[in-house]
């Protein structure tokens, strides 16, 4: 078992919900509206930098990453604007 954290803006929250959905993972934790930077500059919510970050963590069956991965890569690579989205893939030591 792996845990997969992707960063989206955040409009864009209900598409990676609905890949998400699409791979079973029907519970997750969302940080809504975090403050970050990227490929596009600072994203703090204000006038100045303005826009915000969504981040999900996940735990993905080893046997499902592979096609979680492929529909978040087809995702960024739909449009210019979906850019920025990154997904991390990191082990599972223990868990209850």
């Amino acid at each position: 078992m792996k845990l997969v954290q992707i960063m989206v803006h955040f409009e864009y929250t209900e598409d990676i919900e609905e890949i998400l959905d699409q791979h079973g993972k029907l519970h997750f934790v969302r940080y809504p509206m975090m403050e970050s930077r990227d490929i596009e500059g600072k994203h703090f919510g204000s006038q100045i930098f303005p826009g915000n970050v969504t981040v999900y963590q996940a735990q993905v069956e080893d046997e499902n990453l592979d096609g979680l991965l492929y529909e978040l890569r087809a995702f960024r690579e739909q449009k210019t604007a979906y850019q920025h989205l990154q997904a991390l893939v990191l082990p599972i030591e223990r868990a209850l």
